[in-house]
């Protein structure tokens, strides 16, 4: 798919685009909108890895619609550089293989610039390889620690979205302090997992608290009542965060399991994205808590700057699409792929990148970044950028199910977030 469209992203004007531009915090903006007679050559063109299919399909529904508002916003302002910017989607299948192939795709035949958008850990690990063989830029939407650890290449970057290890430590004292101190936790049986498991393990310690069972499920799991007796009696809290198709089914059956007298709950959103809070069944949440990124309800994170990007996405107040209230968003990860395209915007123009010459003028550019300033580009809050291990930190947010929707009752800053990454890419070769 390519999308070079100078059309109106739906729910905002042109008008209220351009408008906007002048508010866009720390961006050095170009003309008002793009000529559409430009050479195809001065086109900057940027891969989308979508997981259009796959375990991470409702993921990879958003990420497009985002990264598409996202192009044409952009494009309204006149572009990167004074450049029109050609979106060019590939679906991996949120699989590794296929996602190496696509990497390859995007250097050879489309002759991409950048590349950016993988999600899921097993896709991303891969990927980022194959980036540092190309040479081929890398900004991964994904949670995965593992950039901040070192062990991927200068070639990547995570700009958009905060990782496990940050998130997990912001918000374990809460947890400790309001849900409990036994905990069990329910995750996937795979690399995002295992980062849930050592990182709340460890911060829940810090906090006098202790992790009493972990218990692993494959996401490709549909039927989940098997594993609730392997909870402890002892347990008073559930840390669940679960991912793939059967995320419905595993909320429902949970409730089923234990009904209104079971531990307290505590979950990351990732177990309900795309998944209406207030479906039949869900009734068993009320009371529960959640981890977000960025709010799903508006009420949330009710700021000029969330309604613009809300608008320009195309979802409503409380999270679904303006189309068709039933379509639930993926809020708390999609809009890293628009703070994503924005941070490569502020690289782009830093640095003065032109062609494929210009890689190494736009990594030191970037790891030169130390944060990047709420505004239209960044709608979720400031963040903070280390530039040597290529991560960005910003806040997170938990909120309470009250009413069959999501009420945000406690924010970190950033400074609850960070920790000092292991990664020095500075010292690798480019």
């Amino acid at each position: 798919m390519r999308v070079r469209s100078q059309s109106t992203p739906r729910g905002l004007s042109r008008r209220q685009i351009l408008a906007a531009t002048g508010a866009v915090a720390g961006l050095q903006l170009a003309k008002p909108f793009i000529v559409t007679a430009r050479a195809a050559e001065d086109t900057l063109k940027i891969g989308l890895e979508a997981h259009r299919t796959g375990i991470g399909a409702a993921y990879g529904l958003w990420y497009e619609r985002t990264s598409t508002a996202a192009v044409k916003v952009i494009n309204a302002m006149g572009g990167i550089g004074g450049r029109p910017v050609e979106l060019i989607v590939e679906d991996d299948a949120t699989d590794a293989k296929r996602g190496t192939e696509v990497m390859e795709k995007f250097a050879n035949e489309h002759k991409v610039d950048f590349v950016f958008g993988p999600l899921f850990g097993n896709v991303v690990g891969a990927v980022a390889v194959r980036a540092g063989e190309l040479k081929l830029p890398l900004f991964v939407v994904s949670e995965g620690s593992e950039l901040a650890a070192g062990d991927f290449n200068r070639y990547v970057f995570q700009t958009g979205i905060t990782n496990v290890r940050s998130q997990v430590t912001a918000i374990s004292p809460w947890v400790i302090r309001n849900v409990g101190k036994k905990v069990t936790m329910i995750i996937p049986d795979y690399i995002f997992g295992y980062n849930h498991r050592d990182f709340f393990s460890e911060t829940a310690k810090a906090q006098g608290g202790e992790v009493d069972a972990v218990i692993a499920i494959p996401p490709t799991e549909t039927s989940f009542t098997k594993y609730f007796s392997q909870i402890p009696a002892g347990t008073d809290a559930i840390y669940h965060v679960m991912v793939g198709p059967g995320v419905l089914t595993f909320v429902r059956e949970l409730g089923e399991f234990f009904g209104d007298k079971g531990p307290k709950l505590f979950g990351f959103i990732d177990s309900l994205e795309a998944v209406d809070i207030g479906a039949p069944g869900l009734e068993f949440l009320e009371g529960s808590h959640l981890w977000e990124a960025f709010p799903r309800y508006l009420s949330g994170l009710d700021t000029e700057n969330a309604k613009f990007y809300r608008g320009a996405v195309g979802i409503d107040e409380n999270g679904a699409s303006v189309g068709d209230p039933k379509e639930v968003s993926t809020n708390s990860h999609m809009f890293g792929c628009w703070e994503t395209l924005f941070s490569i915007k502020e690289a782009v123009e830093a640095s003065g990148y032109k062609g494929p010459a210009d890689k190494q003028k736009l990594v030191e550019a970037i790891e030169a970044t130390t944060g990047y300033d709420e505004g239209k580009g960044h709608p979720q809050g400031k963040k903070q950028f280390i530039g040597k291990a290529h991560q960005m930190f910003g806040p997170q947010f938990i909120s309470e199910v009250k009413g069959g929707k999501l009420n945000v009752v406690h924010t970190t800053s950033i400074e609850d977030g960070l920790y000092e990454p292991k990664a020095d890419y500075t010292k690798q070769s480019l």
